[in-house]
């Protein structure tokens, strides 16, 4: 019989495939035997191991039960699910949900686990109106802006340090409504026990350390790891030597931003339409 040789680097359905179909070699079942433990057909499994059919959730869970890998496969199909996201970002919001400790630093645009349901689907819309996403994408992203927020409200919280770029603040989206509810949603956040939102202005210049959104997660274990963004692409790492000196940076950025009662301050002007 021949089989279909499977490249792993042409897209996520063709990694999750091949990883499907060696964890069912492993176990010397037939597509068929698969397909009979997970409830569906032998040419159902065919297809998402050739990369052909891409993987539902609830078909990751299924085999996950029937594999015993536990949640293995369901994690690795939300790289397929999530499009719309940069590589790299789906693997960080998994993490940012177990870290003990969790360092922000965004620019143009107010970060997820901080935007309202009002800017955060203005946004969205936008994004759907020019064709840089699907409708279906709009609503995945919808999603996992609600479920990272939901993650947050764990026991014990997580500390939650935010440094905005002075263009988060500047940029207008959606209505003069959406704006002053997204400033007041900022106040709230500033005013938690667990939080700390500091402001980075223009005027700060060239002692600004970083230009480009970072995202540090420090763990329960104290490891380190990062996340940093361009246009095109998101960096996932993990490896020591590469985080320390963007913590560094950011420590060097939190020094030279405005304390939190400033930027509170701003944010309060801007919300009452006076910046």
């Amino acid at each position: 019989m021949n089989r279909k040789e499977l490249n792993p680097e042409q897209s996520p359905s063709a990694a999750f495939g091949q990883r499907l179909r060696l964890l069912r070699d492993e176990r010397g079942w037939t597509q068929d035997e698969l397909g009979e433990r997970m409830g569906c057909s032998g040419t159902h499994i065919s297809a998402v191991e050739t990369g052909r059919r891409p993987p539902t959730q609830r078909f990751a869970t299924s085999a996950d039960r029937a594999l015993g890998t536990g949640d293995r496969l369901k994690r690795q199909s939300r790289a397929i699910r999530h499009t719309a996201l940069l590589e790299g970002f789906p693997e960080y919001v998994t993490q940012e949900a177990r870290a003990a400790e969790i360092r922000l630093y965004e620019v143009g645009v107010m970060p997820g686990i901080l935007q309202t349901p009002e800017y955060a689907a203005a946004l969205t819309a936008r994004e759907v109106e020019r064709g840089a996403i699907t409708p279906e994408q709009g609503d995945e992203r919808d999603a996992l802006v609600i479920a990272r927020q939901a993650s947050l409200q764990r026991t014990p919280p997580p500390l939650v340090f935010v440094v905005l770029d002075e263009s988060c603040l500047r940029r207008p989206v959606g209505s003069p409504t959406v704006m002053e509810g997204q400033f007041a949603r900022l106040i709230e956040f500033a005013a938690m026990p667990n939080t700390v939102l500091q402001v980075a202005p223009f005027d700060m210049g060239d002692r600004r350390p970083l230009n480009l959104p970072l995202y540090i997660l420090t763990m329960e274990s104290r490891a380190l790891l990062s996340y940093a963004e361009s246009a095109q692409r998101g960096q996932l790492e993990r490896e020591i030597t590469s985080v320390v000196p963007m913590l560094t940076a950011y420590h060097q950025l939190q020094a030279e931003a405005l304390s939190q009662a400033t930027s509170v301050a701003m944010i309060d002007q801007f919300r009452k339409g006076t910046p």
